[in-house]
C-alpha cells in the first residue's frame, strides 16, 4: 500500500508544482514596501492568481495598498491618473493600459485576483505597483513572463 501512495505522489508532483507557478503571493507593509521586487510566471500559465497581503496594522485610509499591473512605459501615467480615482481603488476608470489590479486593502487584510496573461508579450517590460497616492514611486517591481 505504501508503494502505491509514494508512486501516486510522485506522479502528481509535476502537476501540483506547475499549478503553483501560476499562483503568486506578495506582501505589503506599513513602511510602504512590497516584499518582492520581481514576480514571474511561466508563459504556459493561462491565468495567474495573485494574492496581496497587507502585513501592517494601519487602516486603509492611512496606509492602503493595492497591486496594479501595466506595461512599464505606462505605469507612471496610470499612477498619476489614479490619484483622483479614490472610488475606483486609485485606478483610472476604463483605462485599457491597466492589465490587472486588486482592490485597496488596509493592515491585516488580504485580497486576490485572477487575470489572464494571454496576449502578453514575454519580451515586453511590465511593472507592478501600488497606486495609492504617493506610494507608486517606491512600491513597484518588475513582472516577467518566462
Amino acid at each position: 500500500m505504501m508503494k502505491k501512495t509514494i508512486l501516486l505522489s510522485c506522479l502528481l508532483w509535476p502537476v501540483l508544482s506547475w499549478a503553483d507557478e501560476c499562483e503568486l503571493v506578495i506582501n505589503s507593509n506599513d513602511q510602504m514596501q512590497f516584499d518582492q521586487k520581481e514576480l514571474q510566471v511561466p508563459a504556459s500559465c493561462d491565468d495567474v492568481k495573485l494574492t496581496l497581503n497587507h502585513t501592517g496594522q494601519l487602516p486603509v485610509n492611512v496606509m492602503g495598498h493595492n497591486w496594479v499591473l501595466s506595461k512599464a512605459a505606462d505605469f507612471q501615467a496610470i499612477a498619476q491618473a489614479g490619484m483622483t480615482a479614490k472610488d475606483n481603488n486609485y485606478v483610472p476608470v476604463g483605462d485599457d493600459r491597466v492589465i490587472a489590479n486588486t482592490t485597496v486593502i488596509g493592515g491585516g487584510e488580504s485580497t486576490s485576483i485572477t487575470f489572464s496573461i494571454e496576449g502578453l508579450d514575454a519580451a515586453a517590460d511590465y511593472t507592478f505597483f501600488c497606486s495609492f497616492p504617493g506610494h507608486w514611486a517606491i512600491m513597484k517591481g518588475t513582472f516577467k513572463i518566462i
